[in-house]
């Protein structure tokens, strides 16, 4: 294509900058820049001056104990996680069937207890779970609470994904005389399961980081352990705040990254499979 038709093609949707717009653009990504470094640079005086980056607040990270407390608390947050993760697919799997059943007293329940648990604030969920059932259990406490709520969020996912599919697939199959029941596990989720899937890995990075909140119920979770560490004074060199956050936050970080790559992985395979069975039927 030549620079005439792009030119031509970007003006259909919006008007090519003159001179003048692309200098003041330039002005305002390098004014943005400075702004930000200015910003970076006035956090990290402010830290310095009180102290936050001493070399003495590193010391309790050479310390085995401490070390064996993180490792200990990135246990917990995993094993808190998968348990919310395949509770919640469950749950919003069976509430998306609920939803989409032609049984109106199910489809009902189903959808008052999605809008409900999707509208009720997580961390109120959790600590009234924990102080009315799970005062002696914060693990369960937290589970449960990210169940209900992530489980009613993926109910949302699955139902607007199956609803996506064209309807002339579902009907073309109930022609053929199949039952509702084949129509959904055969035709009707498998082709939604590559549209959805990506909303429905992005909810479970949410329930991972979600666990943090097992802090307010004194579940021992990396972000309790991490608080545990910062909340115990370094001598004269203070409390060891940004240290914590500095090995604390990029292990938060890390997970959700590979919990992605993972996903991007499936996703991919997902996409082989079918372009695979496409061309064979072909």
């Amino acid at each position: 294509m030549s620079v005439l038709n792009r030119q031509a093609s970007a003006s259909v949707l919006y008007d090519a900058p003159g001179p003048k717009a692309r200098t003041r653009y330039r002005a305002f990504g390098v004014l943005s820049v400075l702004g930000i470094a200015g910003l970076l640079w006035y956090v990290f005086t402010a830290l310095n001056d009180n102290g936050q980056f001493d070399p003495d607040l590193w010391d309790p990270f050479q310390y085995n104990f401490v070390q064996q407390m993180i490792l200990d608390g990135l246990l917990a947050t995993l094993k808190a996680f998968g348990l919310a993760a395949v509770f919640s697919l469950a749950l919003g799997a069976l509430l998306a069937a609920g939803q989409l059943s032609d049984h109106k007293p199910v489809r009902w329940f189903c959808t008052a207890f999605t809008q409900f648990f999707r509208a009720m604030p997580l961390l109120i969920l959790i600590v009234g779970l924990y102080y009315a059932f799970f005062a002696k259990e914060s693990m369960w406490a937290l589970v449960l609470g990210l169940t209900l709520y992530n489980g009613a969020v993926q109910a949302e996912i699955i139902r607007s994904g199956v609803n996506a599919v064209p309807r002339g697939q579902g009907e073309a199959a109930y022609g053929l005389g199949m039952r509702k029941t084949q129509v959904m596990t055969s035709i009707l989720v498998p082709q939604a399961v590559r549209s959805m899937l990506p909303s429905m890995i992005g909810q479970l990075v949410v329930t991972l980081k979600d666990t943090s909140l097992g802090l307010i119920i004194t579940y021992q979770e990396l972000l309790f352990i991490g608080k545990k560490i910062a909340s115990q004074p370094m001598n004269a060199a203070g409390f060891p705040y940004i240290p914590v956050v500095l090995v604390i936050g990029p292990i938060y970080i890390a997970m959700c990254l590979l919990l992605t790559a993972l996903a991007r992985w499936i996703e991919a395979r997902g996409r082989r499979g079918a372009n695979r069975r496409t061309s064979a039927s072909a």
